[in-house]
């Protein structure tokens, strides 16, 4: 019996779960999908504009290596030559200190030393700060007997461990420039899971770093492909019938009863044996709130808007910049700015001959006023904001401006406790399924990883 399938949003978890089916049709499976996006264009926050010799990406630029999907899809995609690792022999990342970009120690993860050697010659931290370090060591047992039973924030796990100068410096810019979110507000379990385990075993997260690091093999921390982000969208689009995508679709309705599941566009409304929800939280909200309103309640949750700027300079001669990623600004009121990458220093094949490629970040609040400007006063903000940290820019051959509104979902205090919650109500109907970066993990890996399980549920592999 044929199964019909409705996909709500053509992001990256609607269309690697149209993928999946689209490949489990070819095997047999007897399905019908309608993938509704409201836009007119698929891939979500993933865009990747070549203008010039550059290859500028609009959102995400790479996935972190160790989680295996993003990869795994992109093999299967026929991408495997245009996989590629950060330059990591050449990795460093600055931190804006009294307005000096100082260097993070090398052998950093996060905010915890892998090299206290390093961490001791770094101007970075003050003395006291390289004293907390150290002491975190001997403190071990009593952090591993201590740590709470429950959730707290990313500030106060980061505070019991390191104190307050590492939270400021670099725990609160690190994580706000992954979640765009507040470090009292996230929650530890559910954006730095790997740290807490840590705890639980070792207390002290530099021994186990240490524990770690000498029995794991060196990768690179990053993963893109060399034709930019976008092209693993394009290679998803190519794979799923034509017939199967509808643009400026926008859903209006859902409705679930004994007749199956309703779905609602200007164009009518169609039934399904299914539904995706992979829109955004906001959007999946407001849709599934009159089915059920306690369902509805679990999916509250914050979010954070950002800008990202993209300068492409014809000279690097004309513009220097330390070697290295990029780097990050701590919160505060004397910068808009969130952080700033050096893209043709982090990937290679992203410049033409001797060019220079810049990003420019915002989140929070700034990013909430800059969503109000146009291109060009966008554009001039972040000149003004890269210029008080790097010194005068050249004119850009190529300048790209993308506002991304609400974009990133804020994993609060108790996330997984709630997600917890919010399966329960999800299982009550069946053939829901919610996809996104809402859930269970904002990085496209986590997105491809959840789309193409759901994907499997609905159509068993025999």
């Amino acid at each position: 019996m044929m199964k019909r399938v409705a996909i709500v949003g053509g992001g990256v978890a609607g269309l690697a779960a149209a993928y999946e089916l689209a490949r489990l049709a070819r095997e047999g499976a007897a399905l019908q999908v309608v993938l509704f996006e409201a836009s007119t264009r698929l891939g979500g926050i993933i865009e990747t504009v070549h203008e010039g010799g550059f290859v500028m990406e609009c959102g995400p630029d790479a996935w972190v290596t160790e989680k295996p999907w993003a990869r795994e899809l992109a093999e299967e995609l026929g991408l495997g030559d245009e996989v590629m690792p950060s330059n990591d022999a050449t990795r460093k990342t600055y931190v804006l200190v009294d307005k000096k970009l100082q260097a993070m120690p090398d052998g950093m993860r996060m905010m915890v030393p892998g090299d206290l050697d390093a961490l001791d010659a770094s101007e970075l931290f003050s003395a006291e700060a390289k004293q907390a370090y150290h002491h975190e060591i001997d403190r071990a047992e009593e952090l591993r007997t201590t740590a709470p039973d429950g959730d707290e924030s990313v500030a106060e796990f980061t505070r019991r461990h390191f104190g307050e100068e590492v939270l400021t410096k670099i725990a609160a810019p690190l994580l706000s420039g992954v979640f765009g979110g507040d470090v009292a507000k996230l929650s530890v379990r559910a954006v730095m899971a790997p740290f807490v385990a840590m705890e639980r075993e070792h207390g002290s997260l530099i021994s186990a770093l240490r524990a770690r690091s000498s029995d794991s093999k060196k990768h690179a921390v990053f993963t893109t492909l060399r034709s930019g982000m976008g092209t693993l969208v394009d290679r998803m689009i190519a794979a799923i019938p034509e017939e199967w995508i509808r643009l400026a679709a926008e859903v209006r309705f859902i409705s679930y009863g004994e007749e199956g599941w309703l779905v609602g566009t200007a164009r009518g409304v169609e039934r399904f044996d299914a539904v995706m929800m992979a829109a955004p939280v906001d959007v999946a909200r407001s849709l599934l709130q009159p089915l059920d309103a306690e369902m509805a309640q679990e999916m509250e949750m914050d979010a954070s808007s950002s800008v990202v700027v993209g300068f492409g300079f014809p000279d690097a001669l004309k513009f220097a910049v330390p070697p290295g990623f990029g780097f990050l600004v701590p919160p505060g009121p004397d910068s808009l700015l969130l952080a700033g990458t050096f893209v043709d220093q982090k990937f290679a094949d992203r410049v033409p001959q001797g060019g220079r490629l810049v990003r420019a970040f915002f989140g929070g609040k700034a990013a909430e006023r800059m969503m109000r400007c146009g291109n060009d006063e966008t554009a001039a903000v972040a000149r003004m904001e890269l210029a008080r940290i790097l010194g005068p820019l050249p004119a850009p051959q190529v300048t790209v401006v993308r506002r991304w509104p609400r974009s990133l979902p804020q994993y609060a205090v108790g996330h997984l406790d709630r997600i917890k919650r919010l399966d329960d109500r999800v299982r009550e109907f069946s053939g829901l399924y919610l996809l996104g970066n809402g859930y269970r993990g904002v990085g496209v890996p986590d997105l491809v990883r959840d789309a193409r399980a759901a994907a499997r549920q609905i159509a068993p592999q025999s």
